[in-house]
């Protein structure tokens, strides 16, 4: 099972879609979600500021913003 890390801010409703959209789509497609809240890293807020969400699989980042269906598939099957 592959670990896909959501990068997030509270209060983000764009973050707060692709976590629904993602729900809808981990045990068709067998991942599990590990959020991380980037104002509790200053590194992350820098790098993620106004990207967020972002959804990486590892170092390599899949999409920004909303869910990219065909990334994510695709970035699972290379993985």
């Amino acid at each position: 099972m592959h670990t896909l890390t959501l990068y997030h801010r509270q209060g983000c409703h764009l973050c707060d879609d692709l976590l629904q959209d993602l729900g809808r789509m981990s045990a068709e497609l067998c991942f599990e979600i590990s959020r991380v809240d980037i104002d509790a890293d200053p590194a992350l807020k820098r790098r993620f500021n106004e990207k967020i969400p972002v959804l990486a699989l590892g170092e390599d980042i899949i999409c920004c913003h909303r869910l990219d269906e065909r990334a994510l598939r695709q970035a699972l099957s290379d993985g």
